[in-house]
């Protein structure tokens, strides 16, 4: 920061459920915080301020006189650090908005899914630094400001020189970063856990009461036996980011309901009130990431001269929930469903720089 007495200035473009967490919590723990998003949110916050709990008992309070808030990127201006939580379709939109108000020296983090939305925001922001971070945890809109972490997890960050000056500020804030080399095995680690979206979203329940059902877990170990296939075809690595690697975790989804209840408990843990990011937005009737989650199964497939059935199927389903088909899938009937789609050729082998 280029001020050490005044508090840093941290813009979060995009006010959604995780942009109001990671906002909320750096405000509870002294940044000048600005939310920028829709007046809806806006508004609920001006009334009701900020409430940030989470599955360890956690219980966060911010007035919403310890906030500010704006609905266009122009209070980014003078931001330190600007965080970039749009949903994946609107990052060239955020790019365009923010390339004629940062100053110089503002370092820009996109903490979205998928894989190549800091690379988007780097060719609109080329005299900025840019880094990708990903959210490991669930965040929950509850209503009334109140946003509720449902499972464990912390911030990972690509490693570069500006995280030291954004570290501390981040671990005052009970949100410490984790800073690794190479951040795509990272990315590619959280979108295999991602892949459960889907089938979380077409089942309609809550993460922990799918995740209960073994049908629906073998469905998303379908998803990401396929994933792995043709990961390890083109040479790409994957991060251990759960006790468990990630080659074992399509085995650990098949095993009975009660083996699960306890192996799975000591892999992640997960509240009742955690569901996807994707259930939320078919429940708010807004478009779902899963082009950017499902859908880069499908292109890396593509890229290597072969198919991705499985994740190719749970993008049709969404897109058909999407338009007011069936989000109420009973575990056996989604898992038949992924079953009977073509199998996929062998991939070609060839490597990708990803």
């Amino acid at each position: 920061m280029n001020d050490a007495v005044r508090a840093p200035r941290v813009s979060v473009f995009g006010a959604g459920s995780i942009g109001c967490y990671l906002g909320g919590r750096l405000a509870a723990a002294g940044a000048e915080v600005t939310l920028i998003g829709r007046e809806r949110i806006g508004s609920e916050i001006r009334a009701h301020g900020l409430r940030l709990t989470d599955l360890h008992g956690a219980d966060i309070r911010v007035p919403a006189s310890d906030l500010a808030f704006a609905t266009g990127p122009e209070s980014a201006a003078t931001a330190d650090l600007v965080l970039v939580a749009v949903k994946s379709a609107g990052t060239p939109t955020a790019g365009a908005a923010l390339a004629p108000v940062l100053g110089p020296g503002t370092v820009v983090v996109s903490t979205q899914n998928g894989l190549g939305n800091a690379d988007t925001l780097r060719a609109a922001l080329p005299g900025h630094v840019v880094l990708a971070a990903t959210v490991l945890f669930n965040v929950v809109h509850r209503g009334d400001g109140h946003f509720h972490q449902g499972s464990e997890g912390d911030l990972e960050i690509e490693q570069h020189p500006a995280v030291s000056a954004v570290a501390a500020m981040f671990g005052d804030a009970g949100l410490p970063l984790h800073a690794h080399e190479d951040f795509r095995s990272v990315q590619w680690a959280k979108l295999l856990l991602n892949l459960n979206n889907a089938v979380n979203a077409l089942s309609g329940l809550p993460l922990r009461e799918e995740l209960a059902r073994r049908p629906f877990r073998r469905a998303l170990a379908l998803a990401q036996r396929e994933a792995l296939a043709l990961l390890t075809a083109r040479g790409i690595a994957v991060a251990k980011l759960t006790p468990l690697p990630p080659r074992w975790i399509p085995r650990l989804l098949t095993v009975p309901d009660g083996v699960f209840r306890v192996a799975g408990r000591r892999m992640l843990a997960i509240d009742p009130h955690a569901r996807s990011s994707m259930w939320d937005d078919l429940e708010a009737g807004r478009r779902t990431e899963v082009d950017w989650i499902s859908g880069e199964v499908v292109r890396l497939a593509a890229a290597s001269g072969t198919v991705a059935p499985v994740n190719a199927r749970l993008v049709e389903l969404i897109r058909e929930a999407e338009a007011g088909g069936n989000r109420h899938w009973a575990g056996d009937a989604l898992l038949a469903d992924l079953r009977s789609q073509r199998a996929p050729r062998k991939p070609t082998g060839k490597r990708q720089r990803n």
